[in-house]
């Protein structure tokens, strides 16, 4: 066998392993799901543990636990020291909902059969271009949340996670300093904002969203003593948004809605904006192409491109291109200027509009 023969044979093996991994892909998800809801990474912590005991901690049957424990530690997010002896990964540690970084919520959210069942109807979305979502549970996705209550405290824990590095990030990738106040638009539960003005003493800020991704912004204005400096409206920003403020902020908003329905909320931003005042949207900036070099694995940038169907099955929303952004931009009366990458948040970008 020649060289070539070998580097082609390695090479086939190497695609062959990829659609495997990418196949088992929902498995390994449910396997994440799985240990957060028995409080796995709690219960083996850092010093190395017995399954036996994880498994009576959990309530849970022996052999099937020592099995869960082996296929996290298959997946990086615990060791394995001898048999059915467990310690928990700087990965895995993720998971303990005690971590300062850690991502329970969002797994349980992304994880939810509300989210999931939705997936199951792709190719029906995908052939009709139509929300899956609102035909599988007879409502669209947040009118939903609204009638779920603790479905929507979930929802609002996971996004509250989702925007945790964002809101280290963002403060210094823009001279927020030359302004006075700051609108957060469908801001939930404050994070982004507390982390913008933590960073500039001299900015005062306003959280708009709904009644129901308000709930828990008081507790994170009080946890970053910031009650004085910010406060709270609940309105809907389909209809209007607070006026006056010379920064208004949107995070993972326009990708939840259609083209019209983005152009409509940013509509109303160019209203209530002041003289010299900016929009400014965090949100994934897709590529013209996709880059080849984007990892297969499901990471980095390929992640994006499953937001963007997400949107599609979930919530009739998209990720878009700089083009997109400018031509959504361009009908609210704003014209997009700077577009920067958040290096240290990707694959978010902050894009800033002014008025035309």
């Amino acid at each position: 066998m020649t060289n070539t023969d070998v580097q082609a044979q390695t090479a086939g093996t190497a695609d062959r392993d990829l659609i495997v991994r990418l196949a088992f892909g929902s498995m390994a998800a449910q396997t994440l799901r799985a240990a957060v809801r028995l409080r796995v990474v709690e219960l083996v912590g850092e010093t190395p543990r017995r399954a036996a005991a994880v498994a009576v901690d959990a309530g849970a049957e022996l052999q099937a636990t020592t099995r869960l424990l082996r296929a996290l530690a298959g997946l990086g997010l615990l060791r394995e020291h001898d048999p059915g002896h467990f310690s928990v990964t700087p990965t895995g540690a993720l998971l303990d909902p005690g971590h300062p970084d850690s991502l329970t919520a969002f797994v349980g959210m992304f994880t939810e059969p509300a989210i999931v069942r939705a997936w199951e109807h792709l190719e029906s979305s995908v052939r009709t271009g139509e929300v899956a979502f609102d035909s599988v549970f007879g409502t669209d996705f947040f009118s939903h949340l609204a009638q779920h209550p603790e479905l929507s405290v979930k929802f609002n824990a996971a996004m509250s996670q989702a925007v945790s590095e964002t809101a280290v990030a963002l403060p210094y990738a823009f001279d927020f300093g030359r302004f006075a106040t700051v609108t957060d638009v469908g801001g939930g539960d404050g994070t982004l904002l507390a982390g913008v003005l933590t960073a500039h003493p001299g900015l005062t800020g306003t959280v708009f969203d709904t009644a129901e991704g308000l709930a828990e912004t008081p507790k994170t204005l009080a946890r970053h003593g910031l009650e004085r400096r910010c406060s709270l409206i609940a309105g809907d920003f389909f209809c209007s948004v607070p006026e006056g403020s010379e920064l208004y902020l949107m995070k993972s908003v326009l990708h939840d809605w259609t083209d019209d329905q983005a152009v409509t909320i940013l509509s109303h931003c160019r209203e209530a904006l002041a003289p010299g005042g900016r929009v400014l949207i965090v949100e994934p900036v897709l590529p013209e192409v996709v880059d080849p070099s984007t990892d297969a694995d499901v990471t980095d940038g390929g992640v994006t491109y499953l937001s963007d169907l997400n949107m599609l099955v979930n919530v009739g929303g998209r990720e878009r291109t700089r083009k997109d952004f400018e031509d959504v931009c361009r009908r609210a009366g704003l014209s997009v200027g700077a577009v920067i990458p958040l290096a240290e948040a990707a694959p978010y970008s902050l894009i800033e509009a002014t008025a035309e």
